[in-house]
């Protein structure tokens, strides 16, 4: 069963590099890798092509943005599984794709698998600053979600019920598992492991206004889906498990 791992990228010359290693490193043997860039101006560019052995396809162009990225992602992907390593991420060892891959294979009827992530330092990669133990599915309305760089799905999964929601800014991927998950009730199994490394500085958690439009935009989510939330108190049942990552 072959896998397609999608990068997407922009201006990521400080951090792909690692990205790129990571893909190199693993140890299952049938991936696809696909880099899309969005018209670099700093040195990713010159990193795709030094890589280039190990991507099968890529294309540097103008797009709206990361998750109009990921669907043009999607589109070129021939993989039967598709997952995302963003360009400043890392799989945590050398088989995590293999472990993600043995459960749909063992699993030949399965939609989906997610897994654990951890933050860590954007210098260290190797400091751990925030534990995401995702735990066995639960109702997103109390707060529960995947993380998204670890939810693995079937690219029949995005025939059948479409890509990433453009007009979420900040929320599209949350939308897209809440949408596969409760909407249309796809199979999922929890691989209760870390699977990838993020680094801290993403563009929601940039300033409170970002955090405050995500939140918004999630609870736009479950009302575009025909999903009841609680409006007042979904966004504390977001933060609270947050809070407690740290002190794992």
């Amino acid at each position: 069963m072959k896998i397609s791992i999608i990068t997407v990228c922009y201006n990521s010359g400080k951090t792909i590099e690692d990205t790129f290693k990571s893909v190199q490193s693993q140890s299952y043997k049938d991936i696809e890798y696909i880099v899309i860039d969005g018209g670099s101006k700093d040195n990713t560019l010159q990193l795709i092509n030094q890589y280039k052995e190990i991507i099968d396809y890529t294309v540097s162009e103008k797009d709206k943005g990361l998750y109009d990225a990921m669907n043009k992602g999607i589109e070129k992907a021939t993989g039967d599984v598709i997952g995302f390593l963003n360009s400043d991420d890392l799989f945590c060892d050398d088989k995590a794709v293999e472990k993600v891959m043995n459960i749909f294979n063992e699993n030949p009827k399965l939609d989906s698998v997610y897994a654990d992530l951890y933050y860590v330092d954007q210098n260290n990669a190797d400091k751990i600053v925030r534990k995401w133990i995702t735990s066995k599915q639960k109702k997103f309305k109390y707060g529960w979600h995947p993380a998204h760089p670890t939810f693995y799905i079937k690219k029949e999964v995005y025939n059948q019920f479409g890509g990433f929601d453009l007009k979420f800014k900040l929320a599209s991927d949350f939308e897209i598992m809440l949408r596969f998950l409760e909407k249309y009730k796809i199979s999922t199994l929890y691989l209760p492991q870390p699977l990838i490394k993020m680094r801290l500085g993403g563009e929601t958690n940039k300033s409170l206004g970002n955090i405050f439009k995500q939140n918004k935009e999630c609870i736009e989510a479950f009302k575009d889906n025909d999903l009841r939330v609680n409006t007042v108190l979904y966004p504390f049942f977001r933060i609270i498990p947050k809070f407690f990552q740290y002190l794992k």
